[in-house]
């Protein structure tokens, strides 16, 4: 028999996610005692810091990244740099520790009665775990919606006595797809509308960054030798501004927008949300 703990921590390195960053109370002690040694614990001074700290991390290495955060109080902290890992479609997946089980129906000091509820309109799934034996399957499901296309942050809240509790079941490491590909079909119209076009421009938004597409970006550009601009508040710059053919970035007004593109008969917008 194993630990909630040890057995999570197994699926962790199966999953390759070894570094946490984190500012921790009392009630995320049970979790991170006896660290494991192949495991590093960056520690930071507040709640949202730590979930910037790992946005950026999982950002440049293109990984999940892992975040630890204090009950209650530490989470509300977080918010704000939660909803900029959601803007950026970062995968996270945010822990936050619980008070006991048996203490939780008297919503004692140091517990969160609605844990769930707090950082819902900015994750993409939020759950605490029903019984202590599930919280490495939620841990597994956690990393599946986190990096599953529009990636983003999700969110467990575990009670502290949880990770002490003995499981007899064996760790599954689910097999999870998180590329995606256009319809053909649509990408044939798109074309059309592209060669046709008397005067084309396009608008690159941040996901062509984040997926590593600057060649292809820079190759359909110059093909087409149109203009580009950056989508309004792109978090990450979606093309070299020293390129001859960056027209900068769009503002984030309606009327200035237009104003931006008027003259332009067809707009090819890639990797920026529209409408």
């Amino acid at each position: 028999m194993a630990t909630v703990r040890e057995k999570t921590f197994e699926l962790l390195r199966k999953l390759n996610i070894d570094t946490i960053f984190g500012n921790p109370g009392s009630t995320e002690e049970t979790f991170l005692q006896n660290f494991p040694s192949d495991f590093n614990y960056i520690q930071v001074l507040q709640e949202a810091s730590a979930v910037a700290a790992a946005d950026a991390y999982a950002q440049a290495t293109q990984t999940v990244g892992l975040v630890n955060v204090h009950t209650s109080a530490g989470l509300c902290n977080a918010m704000s740099n939660i909803l900029t890992a959601s803007m950026n479609k970062t995968p996270l997946i945010i822990t936050a520790g619980n008070q006991t089980r048996e203490m939780l129906l008297m919503e004692p000091w140091l517990s969160n009665p609605q844990a769930e509820e707090v950082p819902k309109p900015f994750v993409k799934w939020s759950y605490e775990p029903k019984r202590a034996e599930d919280v490495p399957d939620a841990f597994m499901r956690a990393y599946a919606m986190a990096i599953q296309e529009p990636a983003g942050p999700v969110f467990l809240s575990i009670p502290l006595d949880d990770w002490q509790k003995e499981v007899n079941k064996e760790i599954v490491v689910r097999s999870i797809a998180h590329r995606i590909a256009a319809d053909p079909n649509r990408l044939q119209e798109f074309a059309t509308l592209i060669v046709q076009a008397k005067n084309p421009v396009l608008i690159y938004g941040a996901d062509i960054a984040k997926h590593n597409g600057w060649k292809q970006a820079i190759k359909l550009a110059e093909a087409l030798q149109a203009p580009v601009f950056a989508a309004p508040s792109s978090e990450r710059t979606p093309f070299p501004e020293n390129h001859p053919l960056y027209a900068g970035n769009l503002p984030f007004a309606i009327k200035p927008l237009a104003d931006k593109l008027e003259g332009f008969d067809v707009a090819l917008i890639i990797g920026a949300p529209v409408f």
